[in-house]
């Protein structure tokens, strides 16, 4: 590298070469600035020309109006001559228009050249054709997301593709519209058949019905403007249907790899004509158990090198690798905007776990709703359909969706929850993929997930297309290896307790007090004379009644204080420490045995070790917690406080199978697992009296929820 020289010859110090280069960036940088500063001046510069020139037309223009009223106003034309001098004067007026109607459009020339300069990804950059683009405007979108704009040209110039993003980053249009404009006025173009019967030159694989109707309705609204027709397959739909739309020829097959591969048996889809096969969340398909299948599908094309294979997924596993070596061409492209970033997760979602006894979920979740989803959608997962069914049966306004549900309700109820019939869906994985359903505020999963990639995708429902979101997690600490997700998800997780009174009453009380100022004046003369009679005979001040009215009105009657380590109410979490390390939770009851009675030991739930192993943290029943802090008294070096917020605690090692939430948890003194005692059978949802039908009304009976 050739040596910088000083003027007077001298060799430079590093210090004279930094100060050097330092400044021949800032001269750079500079020169960056003045030439953008130049851009931009010179467009304002023309807009004021062009305005000037605008308003001298339109001063002429009015002075030929006036001359020509007032000269017929004054003589009439008797020969040619006038004649002439009327027709001079339209001319020039016609060329004042047409000189108008040029700047304005130079003036949308130099405004879309601006525009281009400031935003690299908007659709006028890219090789999008007039139809396509009018209906991306109609949508709101006017620039494609960094994996879209990535990728874009790489598919309409002919490349396969391995393409990975984040979830929720618009995977779905990357490969949607280079295809259809390769269709219509691309590569693919000579090649696509017409006609009644054509066999498809597009087939896309989904693993999931609800994600294979999705990318569907996408082609068809964007398919449709292009004159391109499309059909989906899925099981649990009639043949019959799919059968006639077949035969009858279509351009675009979706499909989920069941379905497909029954069809193919069936001789009801010919891929001879084939130009494009797309495989979108190919990792879930292993996941699925989709392996032969999409083997047996990719392995149907016969001529590999006339058609362009696509692989889009958020992570790649060992069999999506082996897929794209096997499937894809040698000189295949790579768009990845993940790359060996640790953080996986959507950036746009705030991470929070919050430990949860089993038999509090019920009565918890509302309030997480309350408190987090922000008046948006909210989506609660479940590891098994029974308690997903169970859940949604508890929250009011709630719908469940699982694998057992028919396919015809499955459509229904995400058709009303897209359009905000009801707020909370109750899902297991089914939902977890893929799906884009505007306003999801709020992620609630009721157990760590069985891996990483579930978790990732969960999450990803909310935070999509550049908005933000919050994704909860309910967990054991006995159970569950939450530090383990973090670990290999890049996930920083925010560590908080269940919502007490204090955020309950913050998060409704702006939603009451609307409610309340909403009420029409009219009801006062009726309501006065009753307010009168209770603000004298009450004993409560005019604040006081009115906090109550508020509360009654979002549907609170009471409300309890909740344990910070399970989330159960009528709780209260305490903190053990004996100026030593503790290393069992049996060696912990054996301390509590030295100065309780054995009905307040027995009474003590959810007992875990703090992570230093320096305390043990426990709930006890509210009623009784005066016995407990009067009971260390008897014992020497026993200290036992109530704790306004939760230490980190230790979690269960990452069990057999390979799960990070379940497993057996910490057994206790007697052998068994005391965790969600009090709760409903076999880990499922305890019933209860807090939750009523109808949507946003959590009374009844006169009880809360």
């Amino acid at each position: 590298m050739p040596s910088l020289a000083l003027s007077n010859g001298a060799v430079p110090s590093p210090k004279d070469t930094k100060k050097h280069k330092s400044k021949k960036e800032k001269k750079e940088n500079n020169v960056d600035d003045a030439q953008a500063q130049q851009l931009h001046d010179a467009v304002s510069e023309t807009k004021k020309k062009s305005s000037k020139k605008r308003k001298k037309l339109s001063s002429d223009e009015d002075e030929d109006d006036q001359k020509s009223e007032t000269s017929s106003e004054l003589v009439e034309p008797q020969n040619d001559e006038g004649l002439k001098s009327k027709e001079k004067k339209k001319s020039k007026k016609e060329k004042n228009k047409k000189a108008k109607l040029d700047m304005d459009e130079e003036e949308e020339e130099e405004e879309e050249v601006l525009k281009k300069e400031e935003d690299p990804n908007a659709i006028t950059n890219f090789r999008i054709s007039e139809p396509l683009r009018a209906k991306l405007k109609e949508k709101g979108i006017e620039s494609l997301f960094p994996i879209q704009a990535m990728t874009f040209d790489i598919i309409l110039d002919g490349s396969d593709l391995v393409g990975r993003a984040r979830t929720g980053q618009g995977k779905t249009l990357a490969f949607v519209l280079p295809i259809l404009e390769s269709l219509i006025n691309g590569p693919a173009k000579a090649f696509r058949k017409t006609g009644f019967g054509r066999a498809p030159s597009v087939l896309v694989l989904l693993p999931t019905r609800e994600l294979a109707s999705q990318v569907y309705a996408d082609f068809e609204v964007y398919g449709g403007a292009m004159g391109l027709s499309s059909c989906c397959l899925y099981g649990g739909a009639p043949y019959q249907t799919q059968e006639s739309k077949l035969r009858r020829g279509v351009d675009i097959v979706v499909g989920t790899p069941g379905r497909v591969k029954d069809h193919i048996e069936r001789e009801n889809i010919d891929l001879s004509q084939l130009k494009f096969r797309v495989l979108d969340e190919a990792d879930e398909m292993l996941r699925m158990g989709f392996v032969e299948d999409v083997e047996l599908i990719l392995g149907k094309v016969q001529d590999v090198s006339k058609v362009q294979t696509l692989l889009f997924s958020a992570t790649l596993p060992d069999w999506v690798k082996h897929i794209s070596g096997k499937f894809l061409k040698p000189d295949k492209k790579t768009a990845d905007l993940v790359g060996n970033a640790k953080m996986k997760a959507s950036t746009n979602v705030r991470h929070i776990v919050l430990p949860c006894n089993v038999s509090a979920r019920a009565q918890l979740i509302p309030d997480i709703i309350r408190c987090y989803s922000s008046g948006g959608r909210t989506i609660i997962f479940t590891e098994k359909k029974e308690s997903a069914s169970e859940l949604a049966g508890l929250l009011p306004g709630a719908r469940a969706l699982h694998g057992d549900i028919q396919q015809s309700q499955r459509e229904v109820t995400l058709a009303g929850f897209r359009s905000g019939k009801f707020m909370t869906l109750v899902a297991t994985n089914v939902a977890a993929r893929g799906l884009d359903i505007n306003d999801v505020q709020l992620i609630i999963q009721c157990e760590p997930p069985r891996d990483v990639e579930a978790y990732i995708h969960r999450s990803g429902r909310t935070g999509r297309a550049g908005n933000t979101g919050v994704a909860v997690m309910l967990y054991d600490p006995r159970r569950s290896n939450v530090s383990k997700i973090e670990r290999e998800s890049g996930v920083k997780f925010e560590h908080i307790s269940a919502p007490q009174p204090d955020d309950i009453a913050k998060a409704v009380g702006g939603e009451a007090a609307e409610m309340i100022t909403q009420v029409s004046d009219s009801v006062i003369p009726a309501f006065k004379s009753a307010a009168e009679e209770l603000l004298n005979n009450s004993g409560l001040s005019a604040a006081d009644l009115l906090a109550k009215a508020l509360a009654k009105a979002v549907g609170f009657t009471e409300i309890k204080k909740r344990s910070l380590l399970t989330s159960m109410e009528n709780y209260v979490t305490l903190l053990l420490e004996i100026g030593k390390p503790m290393f069992t939770p049996s060696f912990v009851f054996g301390i509590l045995r030295r100065f309780l009675p054995e009905e307040q030991v027995e009474a003590v739930q959810g007992l875990t070790l703090t992570a230093d192993g320096n305390g043990a943290v426990f709930d006890v029943p509210a009623k009784d917690l005066d016995i407990y802090l009067a009971g260390q008294q008897k014992a020497g070096n026993v200290s036992l406080e109530v704790l306004k917020t939760l230490p980190r605690l230790q979690e269960r090692e990452q069990s057999r199978g390979g799960r990070f939430g379940g497993g057996r948890g910490f057994n206790d003194r007697n052998g068994g697992n005391r965790f969600g005692r009090g709760g409903g059978r076999n880990g499922r949802f305890g019933q209860n009296d807090r939750f009523s039908n109808g949507r946003g009304n959590f009374n009844k009976g006169g009880k809360r929820w």
